[in-house]
């Protein structure tokens, strides 16, 4: 029986991206997959900036991986048409593509069935693949750790692996969160889709409006287009009714007739790939881990689309659960900090699915605004109605502009803090912000993400993300800082002005540090606590506060 410390059972992003950082920290792993190969069809495709951190972090190759990414100058825009190709009736930006200031890793839509393939070259090369065609079918825990019972699909051949831990990143029809009894909280169906994924180069098509997501209004043929290749890869995602029409009744032509339909007569060649149901939901997990098992990414929560917070969110999970592990696992952390895996992601998953769920809904006031969200016949003669008249555009374009926080989330993706155990709260008070979802505010307050900064490690330019070692904790020193003597066999000392130079003055004036003070961050790269030189003995502070954080204090 092969013996493991941590088995992945799923091997999408979450997957796959626990994987890397785990043979990163060090430890052993398998990724166990039921599919045979990577995902083939569109999926999402929203990458915001602090998946990209992670994956840097995780030594991903970023040149590659930005490569794969559509140019923003082809994904830069969302817009409301009348038909793709027709009038455009209305358009919105991802406005924060280029936040150099805030991360050195912007926003970028990069569609997951090219970026799963990626991720899982780097693991081939990180000598440890995905396992393609083998599916898990069920787990036994004891104290010492987990047997899990792994098929081979091609041979039929049923393995036993033993390991530590297991991460269930098996998606949202987790076989492993069923097998434990965990229940999911919130709609289990909001909206249905048929998603058509079909190739075509639509790029004469879009003229002058090129951009990733096309709502098509009118009532005859609505529905909304994903460009993840304007010269090659499209998906329409069509409203369904399961009740009126059967999965069965979308065939190739009747595709190729949905998507037509909805085009301004439009002659390219189109080839119909994949048509399949989706069913858009917005829960919860109740808990995230059972003894040894802790659930990620899409097994963990769903999402709706609107906001692209799924895949990332995921992502996030996986860099938060694996550092913990890899430290309990050395012997420099508690088996008690585990348990603020759950306790810090949860809330961020549940205000994610929130915010999703809000896009989704607030989504409506355009329709409401067209009057193409009654019956047919009235829904033709309003939207008909519409056109010809100024004021009632005007009321159409106000309702475009209310769904501008829908692809404008930099507060959401890097401002989420964490709290509990495994931070030492200094007592001071969050950034004040209007909108916490669009606003971000960088901040060196416990919890949250340590703000980047561009400075310089001899001849190289890196951001402040990098001085942040993934296998142990950080401390941050002022220079001349009575806390440069500090020393722990779990701690990196970085000193400025020393080890780095800051030609913006990021210590000061971004991360707002005393001049004598000192940063702990986590390998996650989230502030774990803030010191002034007037906290006290700094070879007594820093070791109790790290004991606090690690869960060793006896």
């Amino acid at each position: 029986m092969e013996t493991l410390d941590v088995v992945v059972v799923g091997g999408g992003p979450t997957g796959m991206t626990a994987a890397l950082l785990l043979k990163k920290a060090g430890l052993s792993c398998a990724v166990i997959e039921r599919r045979s190969d990577p995902q083939r069809a569109p999926a999402a495709h929203v990458i915001n900036a602090r998946s990209f951190e992670i994956w840097r972090q995780a030594g991903v190759d970023m040149d590659a991986l930005l490569a794969l990414a559509q140019d923003p100058r082809d994904a830069g825009m969302v817009h409301w048409v009348t038909r793709l190709g027709g009038e455009v009736l209305g358009s919105l930006a991802f406005e924060r593509q280029q936040t150099f200031d805030c991360t050195p890793t912007p926003l970028r839509n990069l569609s997951q069935h090219r970026l799963e393939p990626l991720l899982a070259g780097e693991l081939e090369r990180a000598g440890s693949g995905v396992q393609w065609s083998r599916r898990w079918e069920s787990l036994e825990q004891d104290d010492g750790g987990v047997t899990s019972k792994v098929r081979d699909l091609g041979s039929g051949e049923l393995r036993r692996l033993r390991s530590r831990y297991v991460i269930a990143a098996d998606g949202a029809g987790s076989p492993v969160r069923k097998s434990l009894g965990i229940d999911c909280i919130g709609p289990e169906r909001v909206q249905a889709f048929v998603m058509i994924h079909f190739e075509a180069n639509l790029r004469s098509l879009l003229g002058d409006h090129p951009g990733v997501l096309h709502w098509v209004a009118d009532p005859a043929c609505s529905g909304a287009f994903v460009a993840h290749d304007i010269d090659r890869d499209w998906v329409f995602m069509h409203s369904w009714d399961s009740d009126r029409d059967p999965i069965e009744t979308f065939d190739e032509a009747c595709g190729e007739r949905l998507v037509r339909r909805a085009m301004a007569g439009c002659e390219a060649p189109i080839a119909i790939r994949t048509i399949r149901p989706w069913v858009m939901t917005s829960q919860v997990c109740e808990r995230y881990r059972d003894g040894r098992v802790f659930l990620a990414g899409d097994a963990a929560h769903r999402f709706p689309p609107t906001g692209g917070l799924g895949l990332n969110t995921g992502v996030q999970d996986a860099h938060n659960l694996v550092w913990k592990i890899a430290a309990v696992e050395r012997g420099w952390a508690g088996a008690a900090l585990l348990d603020s895996y759950e306790s810090e992601r949860r809330p961020v998953a549940s205000y994610n699915a929130e915010q999703s769920l809000a896009n989704a809904m607030r989504m409506m006031e355009v329709p409401v605004a067209m009057g193409t969200a009654e019956e047919p016949e009235a829904a033709r003669r309003n939207f008909d109605a519409m056109l010809a008249d100024g004021t009632r555009r005007a009321e159409v374009a106000a309702a475009i502009a209310r769904q501008a926080t829908h692809f404008d989330m930099l507060g959401l993706q890097l401002g989420y803090s964490y709290s509990g155990s495994a931070v030492i709260d200094d007592g001071s008070a969050a950034p004040e912000v209007v909108d916490p979802v669009r606003e971000y505010t960088p901040s060196s307050r416990p919890g949250s993400r340590l703000p980047h900064g561009w400075v310089r490690r001899g001849a190289a330019r890196v951001s402040t993300l990098d001085l942040v070692a993934p296998d142990a904790m950080t401390l941050f020193v002022a220079k001349d800082s009575p806390w440069r003597g500090v020393r722990s066999a779990s701690l990196r000392v970085v000193e400025w002005e020393r080890d780095v130079e800051d030609p913006d003055c990021w210590w000061s004036r971004t991360a707002g540090l005393a001049e004598r003070g000192a940063l702990l961050v986590r390998p996650d790269q989230h502030v774990a606590a803030r010191f002034t030189s007037d906290d006290g003995d700094c070879q007594a502070v820093v070791p109790s506060a790290l004991a606090t954080i690690l869960a060793t204090r006896a």
